[in-house]
């Protein structure tokens, strides 16, 4: 996958290039601090992912977003959150707010790989989890569920159990549609279901609960 980073601050761009180094299938192609410059260089080159900053001077981020191809992906980098609601007219895959954090970049990069049709370099079915030092690239659909264990989330698979700082909610944001919260901790994948009763689901022989804050959602979309 092609990308450029479109940010006037040189040390936004070499964080964002840092980050980039996790990911193998991602080529940083070339760096502008001029929204100007980037447009010109996208009218000559193919850009499969633009990281681009609002607020930058002579052309905005969101008037540069407007310019590029719809088939480019776009995730908008900037310091201020009041830019958020004007960066919304654009369908960018997500938008992050500086400082950007490891973590938080991960699911972004999660987020254009869900959303990017299957080729050679690109697999819409695989999602990227941050643990510890390692970044691991799981398919979607070997993950059986995923159950909450005070700060972290521990996704299972039928050989692996991976472990990530973060939230019900951000896993969630980063899951295809086929997963759904049945509990406040635990998370499963609708496909992998053996069976499912009035308060459990039966998983590869694991049987996961059902909240009843949660159950007529379950049953809705499930039943």
């Amino acid at each position: 996958m092609r990308a450029i980073i479109v940010d006037d601050e040189p040390k936004a761009i070499a964080l964002l290039k840092s980050y980039l180094d996790y990911f193998k299938t991602i080529e940083v192609i070339a760096t502008f601090r001029n929204g100007l410059k980037a447009f010109e260089f996208l009218n000559k080159e193919s850009i499969d992912l633009v990281f681009l900053d609002i607020n930058m001077p002579h052309l905005s981020g969101v008037s540069l977003s407007k310019m590029i191809d719809p088939k480019t992906k776009i995730i908008f980098t900037t310091a201020y959150s009041e830019y958020a609601v004007e960066s919304y007219e654009v369908e960018a895959v997500d938008y992050l707010l500086k400082p950007i954090s490891l973590e938080r970049f991960t699911k972004a990069i999660s987020k254009v790989i869900s959303t990017t049709s299957n080729n050679e370099d690109r697999v819409s079915n695989s999602i990227m989890i941050k643990s510890g030092a390692k970044i691991f690239r799981v398919e979607a659909q070997e993950i059986l569920y995923l159950i909450k264990d005070g700060n972290y989330m521990i996704y299972h698979t039928a050989d692996q159990k991976i472990m990530a700082r973060e939230s019900v909610a951000e896993a969630l944001s980063a899951l295809p549609q086929y997963f759904i919260q049945t509990h406040k901790s635990h998370v499963v994948n609708i496909q992998n279901i053996d069976f499912i009763s009035k308060n459990e689901i039966s998983i590869n022989r694991k049987l996961i609960p059902i909240g009843s804050s949660f159950k007529e959602a379950v049953l809705n979309r499930i039943g």
